[in-house]
This record gives structure tokens, C-alpha cells and sequence, in this order.
């Protein structure tokens, strides 16, 4: 009897210990991984070598693309830094976390289902460096973490280190991460989330792009292919109550106007992103150094797209693929090393951020969050994907008409809000994936349109 029972006992816990297994994320039961997030500001999909773009120089993003996961249909749903990062903490779209401007803030109550929260409530050491981006100083949620190096607003990037010594910001930040990994406990996981100004404009300022000086030389002797559909007459096709006063006409006009301010300004673009580029190479090497790199998951992430010019626009705000497509890179060392190097895609999305990284600690993602674990789509979790999403732009401006729509990766169907004339886009992204030819004017895709309002409509319906 006593033999039986033993057996049986062996039984279950092989059992239970199977089914734990299939429950938590791809990693070791016993020790909870570090984890890692690095989100740009303003960097597009394609900013990156390994997304096939022969002119920037992203060694150390190539390199954590080619040893872990890189999803090319990566987008965010709201493309301004405010509100796409209220999404990356919450995991909820804008109609549901209603942050569409720079003053608002979460409530308590919402903050508390927030990522942060949540990881430091289950046991983890928690840092912040860089540009929070959510409502101002005041609000910073300073309790949620023992590492804090935020910055409230659009910080300078000429800036000074403790010393009093000139620095440029993306290096300074460089430092501070640095400094979070080299003194984390050891009896504690950790959770970094590092948030760069770079590449965003320096707003205010002429230059625009203020690189930093040790790379004033990169890509002088490089010349960037002109934009594509970036003539006056592209601009001048887009309806009067568009480009009454646009904003991204605006900042066009200070960045793109000429072919020389177009060489200059993407090169400049170019050379902030490189920066980001060092501090991720130097981020990993103090990983291997401090022998945590086995054990830490790093997620990368662009906070919404960028125009280069293109459709004679700057900026993003818009539901354009300039302005949503961002790069998305995950390195898990728990991945099997013939499962590395996958290029995924499924569509990701910012909301998809919170979830995939309490996932990845063990920790049950709340129900008000709307994305999914990302690790699903490349550890074959998940037969099932999303295959579209809800576009929302309601930042008030004056010269930014609000807007919202439905996009997947072959179309996508978009309408401007009052104030603005009632008007609509439509596009089939296999045959025109330069968004040239709006198919909403043309009276034999009425049918395509209408099922894709209704479409928009449900979405809308269950986001918030």
C-alpha cells in the first residue's frame, strides 16, 4: 500500500510540475528572469539595419535581432509619445486609459494595474531612467520604484553628469543604466525600463537634431536616397482642411524643405539612433560582465513612427505608416538557440508591452489590459493572432486634426473627427503600400468601405 502511494504521489508532482510548465512563461520555474525596456522616441520601423536599411549604422539592435526575435508588423495604436506610452504602461488602449494630452496623468486606482506597479508588488527591484512622458513632475509614481532617474517633460540633450562635467543625454542615460545593473541586489530580480529622448527633435531649438558631438563624422561621406513621395505636389493633394496651418507641414518646413536640410536632418536622425545603438552594446556587455546576461530578457521598442519627409510631412500624429510602424525587438536567453532569429509577422503592438513583460515574471496580466504576451506568437503558445487593430489620434491641436481608424497589414480605413469636414481614407496596402491612392473617393469600393466602418465600429465597441 505504502509502494502505491508512493508512486502515486511521484505521479502528481511529475504531473503539476508538467503543467506549471505549460502555464508560465519559457523560463526557470525557481528563478525569476531580470527583464529589460528600451523604448526610442520617435524611431520608425525602418530606422534599423536589420530591417533591411543599408544606410544606418545599428550593430548592437542587429545583433539582438539576429539572437532573438524581430517583428516587422509592429505598431503602436495612438503615434504621440503621451499617450502611446500610457498605453505601454497599461496596456490599454487610449479610449480605455483616456490619456490624450501632457497634463493627465493614471489615477491611483489605475496606476496600481499598471506594469510597474505590479512588478514591484511582486517582489522585483524597479528602475526608471530617462524621459517618463506621462503627465508632469508632480505625478511621478516615485514609490513604484528604489532606482529613479526620470525626467519630467522633453529634457535637453546637452546636459552635465554628477560631476558638472558636459555630457550629451543619450550617453548620461547610457551611464545610469549602468549604474542600475552594476549595483541591483543580488538576492532580487530586477525590471529596468529605459526611456531615451533619442531621436526626437530638441523642440524649440534649430538644430533640431542634437547628436552627439562624438559622432559628427558618421555618415559624412554617405548619401541618403532621396524621399520617396516627398514632392510639394503630394502635399498639395491632401484635402484644404488638412493642410490649413499642419503642423507636420510646419516642422517639414524647419527639418525636409531642401535636399540639403533633408541630407542633414536624416543624418542627424540617424546619428541619435546610433547613439541608442552604443548604450544597448554597452547594456549587454555589463550584463556578461555581472553574469546576468543568461538571465535577462531585453524588450526594445520604438514609442510611435516618424515622417522623413515623406507626403511632404514631418513629425507622426497621423495614421500613416511613417507615423504607427515601429521596430520591436525581444532577446529571451531562454529561447532554444534554433528558435533565435525569428522574424515574426503577427501583428504586435504597444498594448502588447505590459503584458509580455508581467508574463514573462510570472505575474497574472489584470483583465483590464488589452494586449496580449508577445511570447506567444514565437513560442507557439497561440494559434490565434490578431489580425487588425483600432487606430485613435484625439490629442487637441490646432493644426492636427483628430482621427481614428481600423488598419491590418494588407488595409486599412481611416476618418477624421469634428472638428474637421467629414472625411475618409482607405487603402489597399498590398497593391499600394505607399498609401498613394485613396480608395474612400472612388464609388466601387463603397462596399469594402462600409464593411470596414462596421468593422471599426465593433472595435471601438470593446475597446472601451
Amino acid at each position: 500500500m505504502r509502494n502505491s502511494f508512493a508512486v502515486l504521489l511521484i505521479l502528481l508532482v511529475i504531473a503539476g510540475s508538467v503543467l506549471m510548465s505549460l502555464l508560465l512563461p519559457n523560463h526557470s520555474i525557481e528563478e525569476k528572469p531580470n527583464i529589460i525596456f528600451l523604448l526610442t522616441d520617435d524611431q520608425r520601423w525602418d530606422a534599423l539595419g536589420a530591417m533591411g536599411n543599408s544606410e544606418i549604422m545599428t550593430p548592437n539592435l542587429d545583433r539582438l535581432a539576429q539572437e532573438g526575435v524581430m517583428f516587422r508588423n509592429a505598431y503602436v495604436t495612438t503615434p504621440i509619445c503621451c499617450t502611446s506610452r500610457a498605453s505601454i504602461l497599461s496596456g490599454q488602449y487610449a479610449r480605455r486609459h483616456k490619456i490624450n494630452d501632457f497634463q493627465t496623468h493614471f489615477s491611483r486606482k489605475a496606476w496600481k494595474k499598471c506594469y510597474p506597479h505590479l512588478m514591484k508588488m511582486a517582489g522585483y527591484y524597479s528602475g526608471f531612467v530617462g524621459k517618463y512622458g506621462v503627465g508632469s513632475e508632480k505625478d511621478f509614481p516615485l514609490a513604484d520604484f528604489d532606482y529613479w532617474k526620470g525626467i519630467p517633460g522633453q529634457p535637453y540633450y546637452e546636459t552635465e553628469d554628477d560631476e558638472g562635467h558636459e555630457i550629451h543625454l543619450t550617453r548620461k542615460m547610457g551611464d545610469q543604466c549602468l549604474d542600475f545593473i552594476r549595483q541591483a541586489p543580488d538576492d532580487q530580480p530586477f525590471c529596468l525600463s529605459v526611456s531615451f529622448k533619442a531621436p526626437h527633435v530638441q523642440d524649440g531649438d534649430l538644430r533640431q537634431f542634437i547628436f552627439d558631438p562624438a559622432y559628427q563624422d558618421l555618415f559624412r561621406n554617405t548619401v541618403i536616397p532621396p524621399v520617396k513621395h516627398g514632392e510639394d505636389a503630394v502635399y498639395e493633394k491632401f484635402p484644404e482642411f488638412f493642410r490649413e496651418n499642419n503642423e507636420a507641414r510646419n516642422r517639414w518646413q524647419i527639418r525636409f524643405a531642401t535636399p540639403d536640410m533633408y541630407q542633414e536632418s536624416v543624418k542627424a536622425y540617424y546619428r541619435l539612433i546610433y547613439g541608442v545603438d552604443v548604450v544597448v552594446g554597452k547594456i549587454r556587455k555589463a550584463l556578461e560582465e555581472q553574469g546576468l546576461d543568461k538571465n535577462t530578457i531585453i524588450v526594445f521598442m520604438g514609442d510611435n513612427g516618424f515622417f522623413l519627409g515623406e507626403k511632404g510631412l514631418a513629425g507622426k500624429w497621423f495614421a500613416y505608416e511613417e507615423s504607427i510602424r515601429v521596430p520591436l525587438l525581444i532577446y529571451d536567453p531562454f529561447l532554444a538557440p534554433e528558435k533565435r532569429g525569428q522574424i515574426r509577422d503577427e501583428i504586435a503592438l504597444n498594448i502588447d508591452i505590459a503584458p509580455t513583460i508581467l508574463n514573462f515574471a510570472g505575474i497574472k496580466v489584470p483583465n483590464k489590459m488589452q494586449g496580449r504576451p508577445l511570447s506567444a506568437t514565437y513560442t507557439g503558445q497561440s494559434d490565434t493572432w490578431r489580425s487588425e487593430f483600432l487606430f485613435e489620434h484625439e490629442f487637441k491641436h490646432p493644426g492636427l486634426p483628430k482621427s481614428e481608424g481600423i488598419i491590418s497589414t494588407t488595409e486599412k480605413y481611416f476618418r477624421y473627427l469634428p472638428p474637421a469636414p467629414p472625411y475618409e481614407e482607405m487603402y489597399d496596402l498590398i497593391k499600394d503600400p505607399d498609401e498613394m491612392n485613396n480608395l474612400a473617393t472612388q464609388s466601387e469600393f463603397n462596399e469594402r468601405k462600409n464593411a470596414m466602418r462596421s468593422r471599426l465600429e465593433k472595435l471601438i465597441d470593446k475597446s472601451e
